[in-house]
């Protein structure tokens, strides 16, 4: 029997209950609900409408039902909704004297609301967790990469050399954006909708900050009508998984690039690569590949959710019910995607010969041989398009730039060393460049961030 069958006066139709029914994805809310029951019986004693002894009845029943659920001996029956129905169902069952008190001064508005925030909070605990991991890793082979350097790329064209430490710290910090935002996330949701009921609290007395206080919520809620109704959390949730997942997907895309046989600079591990079905010699980067296709899968999570926000008038709707599919599967996916880059990473090699001879070629240097020409007086435009001819005269006539630039009365002998790439980067001296200095710097104080996002973490978690 439904929680609401006595309005009815005909059973609901079995098309109804299995259009409506939640029950295959929202039981991944039962640990996070039977926690938010246990208090909010505790609320419910120290209104006075439980006893004492039917409180303890009750919680001992919580408890046998969360053992039940993490044994999977937990019974479903075919009146279950949801994962909300289907534990005070069974609370009834093991404590039936005071089971139907349960629900006293609670919605499943309200109850939804703050099991959903209890278990996103503790999801993005655990994205935060692999992020940081997968930092890491890109730390421990940036400091491995000591002074070896590639081609720096704009429009996937070389532009300059750049240490391979400095390349991978590019992703690192972006990942650190990302751990940033999802931190704002955890505090804006770090609010208890426990004790606004349908939509406009009780009068039963129920004390919402204590039970707040209780869930370890940073605060309780301060309108009843917003409290039911915000998915804000899941929205914002939904963005950070998105954005990560882009930048994932970015890696993902270097890798493939990097790793085909027209560039060479990555070799994978055989355990972190598959082969063809038809093609004897391939060895192919599908993890990276995937974390490309798994990006477009997670914005589609956002967009639709958002689609699904935008028409709903105060307060709750069933249309929220939407919010978790999405959700569920965002997380999961940039988890598995977090976990295979990291093992693609962990256990590449780079050919660093093959990338230093790529960073090699005199053109690298031409803003070095501007700026140059700088230091000397001549304007920047000006000294731009004479190194600019210069470049294309090398090419039109196939002559080595090296031999130009010797000849050239504004250069000269002196300004050859600047075409070393090893010198190119001596020179990038620019706090945040890809100077040798530079990068060290960057090195520990991508550590610190590192260690103080990892303490973040551990006292959100406490």
């Amino acid at each position: 029997m439904t929680l609401w069958a006595n309005r009815m006066g005909a059973a609901p139709a079995d098309a109804l209950m299995v259009f409506t029914a939640s029950l295959a994805f929202d039981k991944r809310l039962a640990t996070s609900d039977v926690r938010g029951s246990v208090a909010h019986v505790h609320g419910l004693l120290r209104a006075g409408i439980l006893t004492a002894g039917e409180a303890d009845l009750l919680v001992e029943a919580l408890d046998q039902v969360g053992d039940e659920l993490a044994s999977d001996s937990f019974s479903y029956l075919a009146t279950d909704e949801d994962i909300h129905t289907a534990i005070e169902r069974r609370v009834t069952e093991l404590a039936p004297e005071c089971g139907t008190k349960l629900h006293t001064g609670r919605s499943r508005n309200d109850q939804v609301a703050t099991a959903l925030r209890l278990f996103t909070r503790a999801e993005l605990a655990r994205v935060i967790g692999h992020v940081l991991q997968l930092q890491r890793t890109l730390e421990r082979r940036a400091t491995g990469a000591g002074d070896a350097y590639m081609p720096g790329y704009t429009h996937l064209q070389r532009a300059q050399p750049v240490l391979l430490a400095h390349h991978l710290l590019a992703h690192g910090w972006a990942l650190a954006r990302d751990t940033d935002r999802m931190f704002a996330t955890w505090r804006r949701l770090d609010v208890s909708p426990l004790g606004a009921g349908a939509l406009a609290g009780s009068s039963l007395g129920i004390d919402p900050d204590l039970v707040a206080d209780e869930l370890g919520f940073a605060s309780r809620f301060e309108n009843s009508l917003d409290a039911v109704s915000d998915r804000d959390f899941v929205a914002e949730t939904l963005f950070d998984i998105a954005l990560l997942a882009i930048h994932l997907s970015r890696i993902g895309e270097e890798i493939v690039v990097f790793s085909s046989e027209e560039f060479g600079f990555i070799h994978l591990d055989d355990a972190w690569a598959t082969g063809s079905s038809m093609l004897p010699q391939k060895k192919n980067p599908d993890v990276a590949e995937l974390a490309r296709g798994k990006a477009g899968r997670l914005v589609g999570h956002l967009a639709g959710f958002l689609a699904t926000l935008k028409g709903l008038p105060l307060s709750y709707n069933r249309d929220l019910q939407e919010d978790k599919e999405p959700l569920f599967d965002a997380l999961d996916q940039v988890v598995l995607t977090l976990v295979g880059l990291d093992g693609v990473l962990g256990t590449a090699t780079f050919d660093l010969d093959r990338m230093q001879t790529a960073a090699s070629g005199p053109g690298l240097a031409a803003v070095d041989l501007a700026e140059w020409l700088v230091a000397t007086g001549v304007p920047f435009r000006d000294a731009h398009g004479l190194v600019g001819s210069l470049v294309r005269e090398s090419v039109e006539r196939g002559v080595p730039l090296g031999e130009l630039v010797e000849a050239h009365p504004g250069f000269g002998e002196a300004a050859l060393e600047l075409l070393d790439p090893a010198v190119a980067l001596q020179r990038r001296t620019t706090p945040g460049g890809t100077g040798p200095d530079a990068v060290a710097v960057q090195l520990e104080r991508f550590r610190h961030r590192l260690a103080s996002d990892a303490a973040r973490l551990a006292e959100r978690k406490a």
